[in-house]
């Protein structure tokens, strides 16, 4: 990220005569919010001086405790790529939350995962670096914009046009990110149809959020242009694959050294390496409700369409939660196959390195990995492997996370509150319905 100050911002908006300026905050649910300012008002924002509505915010406070302020970080500035082809042209800015006494607001996202990078800090590890791999769909749309199941293309794995025909959109999404700064490693159709990904490169934990959030907002607006609407749903259509959001996660030495790496393993991983799986692993269940918190999440973690279901780990294994990809120096890193898109990066992030620290600190024989193909597996194989499975669904996730004391410490007493309260509610609305499979199924039977 670049280290702007209050003055460069100032003078390169007005050299590229930026009409307005994006202010960006994520809710509890990881909703990206924004309040718009003309760029008059910028030096106010930039002096810390916007206030906004806390009380309309998810996850937020109170009405009688409403005013909050945006405290834009500076290093965010970007001038949004999409937005400046036709209009004015348009920036944003990530902000912290604030209170009006001065105080970071404790239920603010991005404040949680800096409070658990500070206690990382303790461990003695200079950084946390993150590679997120967000699957998306492209959908045709309905004459209003929403979208309808049906597929952009019925292209697969790797396929290129004309089978993939969303290849030039795909293009237009990594141009408009390239523009914007990111450095793109690779995109590519995905197994689904109409399936795609698109990555980009790892960095810091606090900038990968911050990225991956820019990034989904980035894919929806190029792909409305292509008059296809794009979403992260983990599973968007029954029978074929879902979103995922594999997290590539290592940890970093005071000496600028990969801490997961040891040439001297016979596996090149590192005994604090071993121990931060054991620790991810530990925490596995409660961490879901975290990694994976909405009904339809569990829908993607079933055997069969390439998602882990099974808490272990492995060097290339796919059907395992955590995967260690081949290369090793500077590049070892775990590979955390469960999490999905409907997160909110900034509290997986810090779930994850909560957990990963925990077993760091505490684990003293860390978890073998396993070779063995998890999904042919038969329950008398896993039981005597000693591999349990991630839960099947949000309500058996949001119990394991009311039992695991370290991920509510980590998520804060305000945010697990409200989280338990919005993931409860969720649940007793989809627990409530009676579904299309139901009727289908029960009304001419019975």
């Amino acid at each position: 990220m670049e280290k702007y100050t209050k003055k460069d911002i100032l003078e390169i908006v007005n050299k590229e005569d930026i009409r307005y300026i994006c202010l960006q905050f994520s809710d509890m649910l990881g909703m990206v919010k924004s309040v718009e300012i003309p760029s008059s008002q910028l030096e106010k924002a930039l002096d810390n001086k916007i206030m906004f509505d806390g009380s309309s915010i998810e996850g937020f406070i109170r009405i009688n405790e409403a005013d909050m302020y945006l405290h834009p970080d500076f290093s965010t500035f970007l001038i949004l790529d999409w937005e400046n082809k036709t209009g004015p042209k348009v920036a944003r800015l990530i902000c912290d939350v604030y209170k009006p006494n001065g105080n970071p607001f404790e239920g603010d996202p991005r404040y949680i995962l800096k409070r658990n990078l500070q206690k990382m800090e303790k461990f003695g590890f200079s950084k946390f670096n993150v590679g997120f791999e967000a699957e998306f769909y492209l959908l045709k749309t309905k004459d209003n914009g929403s979208a309808k199941l049906e597929f952009s293309d019925h292209g697969g794995y790797f396929d290129m046009a004309p089978i993939d025909r969303a290849e030039e959109c795909r293009r237009d999404i990594v141009i408009s990110l390239e523009n914007m700064g990111f450095k793109m490693e690779v995109s590519h159709h995905e197994v689904g149809p109409g399936q795609n990904e698109i990555n980009f490169t790892y960095a810091d934990a606090l900038s990968a959020c911050d990225n991956i959030q820019t990034f989904k907002i980035v894919v929806k607006n190029i792909a409305r242009k292509y008059g296809l609407y794009a979403t992260f749903m983990p599973k968007p259509v029954e029978g074929f694959a879902g979103n995922g959001m594999h997290t590539n996660c290592s940890l970093q030495d005071i000496n600028g050294n990969n801490a997961f790496d040891d040439p001297q393993d016979a596996n090149g991983l590192s005994k604090i390496c071993r121990k931060w799986i054991s620790g991810i692993l530990n925490h596995s269940h409660g961490l879901c409700a975290v990694t994976n918190p909405t009904v339809n999440s569990y829908k993607r973690l079933v055997s069969g369409y390439e998602a882990p279901c099974y808490i272990a780990w492995a060097d290339s294994n796919r059907s395992t939660m955590i995967r260690i990809p081949s290369v090793r120096g500077s590049s070892t890193r775990t590979e955390i196959r469960s999490v999905d898109s409907s997160t909110n990066p900034y509290l997986a992030t810090a779930a994850i390195l909560s957990a990963g620290l925990d077993g760091i600190e505490n684990c003293e024989i860390p978890i073998e990995n396993v070779s063995k193909n998890l999904f042919n597996a038969t329950q008398e194989e896993l039981n005597s492997l000693k591999i349990g499975s991630l839960p099947e669904n949000l309500k058996e996730a949001i119990e394991f996370l009311k039992k695991d004391d370290l991920l509510v410490e980590c998520l804060g007493n305000h945010t697990y509150n409200k989280f338990i309260e919005a993931k409860m509610c969720e649940w007793e609305k989809y627990r409530t319905q009676v579904t299309k499979w139901e009727i289908d199924y029960y009304l001419n039977k019975l």
